[in-house]
């Protein structure tokens, strides 16, 4: 596994799972927690994230091939997808969805909302699909796009575990800043995605 490809694997799976803005949002949905209650919280919601990212990741070419969607299609639908994330990152909307999902969570939010769909969610699935479905990934880099994949949600079990101290680091400006720059870099990213469909249908030339 090529290390440029391996840090375009790390933004672009960094930044639609976002550790540092899901920071807050575990804070307030342990709130009142012991330390010992959102440890055994974020590690759950982490181990489960990792095995939904897992399964999509070896398995979601042929569940494609199973529904009859092309990956070409899948490309530039998922492009788009991260795209609209971008957007929403960019102008606040991500945070406002995401804090509207973590009210709607119960005594234990490691399954819902944290694991699924704040972690482990459809970008974060499309993105794990798009990077192992392409072309030139052999079954070494499929094992580095999963392993840098764990390496980016043991970050969230980090955030969440320092979660308190880096909302007081950062404070509210400071987030807004960071969400904003990964909005740019995931839309830099997702257009790429957009582009390498278009050019498996032929509309774009090789280059």
């Amino acid at each position: 596994m090529e290390l440029s490809f391996a840090i375009t694997v790390f933004v672009a799976l960094f930044v639609i799972i976002d550790p540092i803005g899901l920071a807050p949002l575990f804070v307030a949905l342990t709130q009142g927690m012991t330390q010992s209650q959102r440890f055994r919280i974020a590690l759950r919601s982490c181990v489960i994230a990792v095995f939904l990212l897992t399964l999509f990741g070896l398995a979601g070419e042929a569940v494609l091939e199973f529904v009859g969607i092309s990956l070409a299609a899948f490309r530039i639908s998922g492009g788009l997808l991260l795209f609209l994330t971008a957007l929403e990152m960019l102008f606040e909307r991500r945070t406002q969805r995401r804090e509207d999902q973590a009210e709607q969570n119960e005594d234990d939010p490691s399954v819902f909302p944290l694991a699924m769909p704040l972690i482990a969610g459809p970008g974060a699935i499309a993105t794990m699909i798009l990077l192992t479905s392409t072309p030139e990934a052999d079954w070494l880099d499929v094992l580095g796009i999963h392993l840098v994949m764990f390496v980016v949600v043991l970050a969230v079990f980090v955030m969440f575990m320092a979660s308190g101290l880096l909302e007081r680091l950062l404070r509210a400006t400071g987030i807004k800043v960071v969400t904003r720059l990964m909005g740019m870099l995931l839309a830099a990213l997702s257009v790429q995605f957009v582009l390498d469909g278009l050019r498996d249908f032929g509309l774009v030339a090789t280059g």
